[in-house]
């Protein structure tokens, strides 16, 4: 038995490693919540979500007031029972972001909670499908960048063996995306993967005008190219387009990933551990997409998403962003475009205990015990 007695909650605002822009924002800061659960034995589990500059205290005070109290005195092995019985909690708020994010904080803790436990890394609790995982970059393609820099950087890339990058789009003038992705596949070659994430700024008919302009490149896959809710308007999309369309960083219930499967309305799917609630959510959008022959390419949260695109036989690439270097005393390993989840029991990530503390704000950090 793994009986919880004690959750401690704290929030930490993380600066970006690099600027980073895109067709609607900026990114201006990552706010993350982090979860501590302990049981009676004294094992512990951290997990944590985050958010791109607000809503950072709402998702802590939906954890300080809804959720967290509720995790005292249960079982920390039942995970499924937990994760719906605090998704059926907040049912009034659900479904949407904030609800999402404080869900994946507890449920990724009690992950790494029984992992440690079990004496397991995550990549093999969760389904140990392969050890390592081929890595493409966002961080040199975002939409202020000069072409030169998008050139240099995928350039780059390649030479140190990720399997392509993705680039940001969204320029008012869709020849200007154009000819900045020509320069980018004339320095790379016809071999190295190229895709291209619109962050859903675009409405139909632009996004059916671009996607016509923009095969001329070879893309991987159109990203984001319509509001997510708009899952009408990404079957029309695919159905038009030979590139292949890239959602699911903006969903947030295994449901709407369901229509989009079953109407053919993506091909990639991009579930966020961070974003749909925690892993047992994502592992399900995963299994779905295995059984649609679709694959899995995760949106950001590369510290996690190593162990989980690693656990899935469906499972193909990491997006590499690193986020978490300021608050943790290593990631997993990255070498030759590869990255390799750790073997050590647990998500794989060596939280700095010292540099959260100092890093955490005091007005927004609790501590509940049974």
């Amino acid at each position: 038995m793994a009986i919880i007695d004690r959750v401690e909650l704290s929030l930490v605002t993380l600066e970006p490693e690099v600027p980073r822009s895109d067709a609607i924002q900026s990114f201006s800061s990552q706010e993350t919540p982090i979860v501590r659960v302990t049981d009676r034995d004294g094992a512990t589990g951290v997990g944590y979500g985050y958010t791109i500059g607000t809503g950072g205290s709402s998702v802590m005070r939906l954890l300080a007031d809804h959720l967290a109290p509720r995790l005292l005195g249960e079982e920390a092995e039942a995970i499924e029972g937990i994760w719906h019985d605090l998704e059926f909690a907040t049912h009034a708020t659900t479904v949407g972001a904030i609800t999402a994010i404080a869900l994946a904080a507890v449920d990724t803790a009690l992950w790494d909670l029984r992992c440690r436990r079990a004496g397991l890394p995550l990549h093999l609790a969760a389904g140990g499908a392969r050890t390592s995982v081929p890595l493409y970059t966002t961080e040199g393609g975002w939409l202020h960048l000069p072409t030169e820099a998008l050139v240099e950087d995928a350039v780059r890339a390649q030479g140190q063996g990720f399997v392509g990058s993705k680039v940001k789009i969204g320029k008012p003038d869709a020849r200007e995306d154009l000819e900045r992705l020509r320069e980018v596949r004339a320095a790379v070659g016809d071999g190295f993967r190229l895709m291209v994430d619109c962050n859903q700024a675009f409405t139909l008919d632009e996004a059916l005008r671009r996607a016509d302009m923009l095969g001329e490149v070879g893309l991987t896959w159109l990203e984001e190219p319509l509001p997510a809710d708009d899952i009408a308007g990404h079957e029309r999309l695919a159905r038009s387009t030979r590139i292949p369309i890239a959602v699911g960083e903006s969903l947030y219930s295994i449901r709407h990933f369901r229509e989009y499967m079953q109407r053919g309305a993506a091909s990639v799917i991009q579930v966020d551990a961070g974003r749909i609630g925690g892993i047992t959510p994502w592992l399900k959008v995963a299994h779905a997409a295995e059984a649609f022959n679709l694959p899995v390419c995760p949106h950001f949260l590369m510290e996690l998403h190593a162990a989980l695109v690693a656990a899935v036989p469906n499972g193909r690439w990491v997006e590499y962003i690193p986020q978490l270097g300021a608050i943790t005393g290593g990631t997993p390993r990255v070498e030759g475009g590869v990255i390799t989840p750790s073997d050590e029991p647990g998500l794989g990530i060596a939280w700095d205990g010292p540099a959260v503390e100092r890093l955490r704000d005091p007005a927004l950090a609790f501590d509940l015990r049974a």
